[in-house]
């Protein structure tokens, strides 16, 4: 660390993490992330594991990098164990959200009760195909909304692993 870089409270660390984790969520995950695995990261088996890993991977070297220049740029002193453990937390989540199954049926449980939605809000891109993924669509306003979710913890986990590290345990 620079000897200007600054120890900062966690509402800040949050607050700057928080704008950066949201603000550069789409470039990462529309403009960064290629064709193919945009295509094919929500098929079943290896060929959307894959797809969506190297995915995963791109979009969260996006957000780390974005993390890392403004905490700099800012002067405000983090950790790698902090920014790693919020990264993490994008990173693990984003795979499980993109597999698009997972999301798909919390979306119709209980909890959400949104199979209305999904089913509903589709999109007719070419004659006699309708898609329920992809741009216009339920599922991509519910993906969404959950990345921007998960956002706030990753935020929140960072903040916390980086000021109580400063800090120290016992001063908590």
């Amino acid at each position: 660390m620079s000897g200007n870089a600054k120890i900062l409270s966690a509402p800040l660390l949050f607050a700057v993490l928080q704008a950066t984790f949201s603000d550069v969520h789409p470039f990462c995950d529309h403009l960064l992330q290629g064709d193919r695995p945009a295509m094919d990261k929500g098929k079943p088996g290896w060929v959307g594991r894959k797809a969506c890993a190297r995915h995963v991977l791109v979009y969260t070297a996006g957000q780390l990098g974005a993390a890392t220049l403004v905490t700099k740029a800012l002067g405000l002193r983090t950790s790698w164990r902090g920014l790693l453990a919020g990264t993490a937390v994008n990173a693990v989540t984003h795979y499980v959200i993109d597999r698009r199954e997972p999301l798909k049926s919390l979306m119709r449980s209980k909890v959400f009760s949104k199979g209305n939605y999904l089913d509903h809000c589709t999109v007719q891109r070419r004659p006699g195909v309708v898609d329920q993924a992809g741009p216009g669509t339920a599922l991509m306003e519910c993906d969404q909304a959950v990345h921007r979710l998960v956002s706030v913890l990753a935020s929140l986990t960072t903040a916390l692993v980086v000021t109580r590290g400063a800090r120290g345990w016992s001063d908590r």
